[in-house]
């Protein structure tokens, strides 16, 4: 018998398997259009011309940004993005696994959710110090190149969410299992 809380967190857990993959989707699309951004930027260099005017003329006129901009804005998000997939993808995984054994009070729920957070914090923080790194590279290679702010305060407040609501979740897996052995 479903009751009225845990029938809120099946719910929950649907729609943090459709946020997942909405995410992953647009992360992916993010990812795979930065690469294919700086390959068509490095094979033609000069851009595609429209007119006798290249669309990289037309970037840089318009919102002043240069070639070494591009390249490091492009490298940076497909990083982001990238990490965003495999991100998206944990969460999802944690969310289907939720609903199929439907109650986040298990053992291996509990630990999918604590290694949840554990990503949550290190997955955006390594890719903050790829960017860092590509950021780094492309200001001693191109010059003018914009400051970048790479801060990852929302991710670690986040995943310190996880873990403690995943050691809440192993406490009621516990809960459970002595009172079902209670009541053999």
């Amino acid at each position: 018998m479903k009751t009225k809380t845990l029938k809120t967190i099946q719910t929950i857990s649907k729609i943090g398997k459709v946020l997942c993959t909405i995410v992953f989707i647009f992360s992916l699309i993010g990812a795979i259009g930065c690469a294919v951004g700086l390959i068509s930027l490095a094979v033609i260099p000069e851009g595609f011309k429209l007119g006798g005017t290249t669309i990289h003329g037309i970037i840089e006129k318009s919102s002043d940004i240069n070639l070494g901009m591009c390249y490091t804005a492009m490298g940076m998000g497909a990083v982001f993005c990238a990490g965003e997939c495999v991100l998206a993808k944990f969460a999802k995984r944690y969310f289907v696994n939720e609903l199929e054994t439907g109650t986040p009070f298990t053992f291996e729920g509990a630990k999918e959710l604590i290694r949840l957070g554990i990503l949550t914090i290190c997955i955006p923080v390594g890719t903050a110090i790829i960017a860092g790194i590509i950021y780094g590279v492309m200001s001693v290679l191109y010059k003018n190149i914009g400051e970048v702010n790479l801060s990852n305060s929302v991710s670690v407040g986040l995943g310190i969410m996880f873990i403690i609501t995943g050691l809440i979740c192993r406490y009621g897996a516990e809960v459970s299992q002595k009172n079902a052995e209670k009541s053999q």
